[in-house]
């Protein structure tokens, strides 16, 4: 773990959101509230929550940072046919809060899935990102399209060599 100890204490924020392609039987079942295991922004709100407060648990290496607030929105969006989470970490640390960003829309994002595959498994969870922080050293915005969702680019990559993982 990173040494942090002569670092001074800063307000610090960031957000991530994850999209989560769901088809159009689900969108409706999740618009009239008729998935079998409940309400599924509900609780992939609180789930994203929970993760935000456990990740240091899970991922190795990450500071375990008091946080001052979480906020989780995922919102039904019908007409793309997905749910789009969108995730807020604050907290008063000596270092940032992007990993807890990051788990909270990925957490919610499994647990849309979770509630959703007894209906299809063809649900796809895609553009998991980190939107923004700040406090600290750097600050970090991504270019907004309507406040919610995001415009970039969503081609794949165009290698000119193929890819070979470091390790085999």
């Amino acid at each position: 773990m990173v040494d942090v100890s002569s670092k001074g204490v800063t307000a610090r924020m960031a957000q991530a959101q994850a999209t989560v392609y769901i088809g159009p039987v689900i969108t409706k079942l999740i618009h009239e509230n008729n998935i079998a295991k409940g309400d599924v922004l509900t609780i992939a709100q609180l789930a994203g929550i929970m993760g935000a407060k456990r990740t240091a648990d899970i991922i190795p290496l990450c500071h375990n940072i008091p946080l001052s607030s979480v906020d989780v929105r995922a919102e039904l969006a019908k007409k793309e046919e997905c749910v789009v989470i969108l995730a807020t970490v604050r907290c008063q640390g000596k270092t940032g809060v992007e990993m807890e960003a990051l788990t909270a829309a990925s957490v919610a994002a499994l647990t849309v899935y979770d509630m959703c595959k007894a209906v299809s498994h063809d649900i796809i969870i895609r553009d998991v990102m980190l939107i923004e922080k700040s406090g600290g050293k750097t600050k970090f915005k991504r270019l907004e399209d309507d406040g919610f969702t995001l415009n970039y680019n969503k081609e794949p990559m165009d290698l000119k060599e193929p890819f070979y993982p470091l390790h085999h």
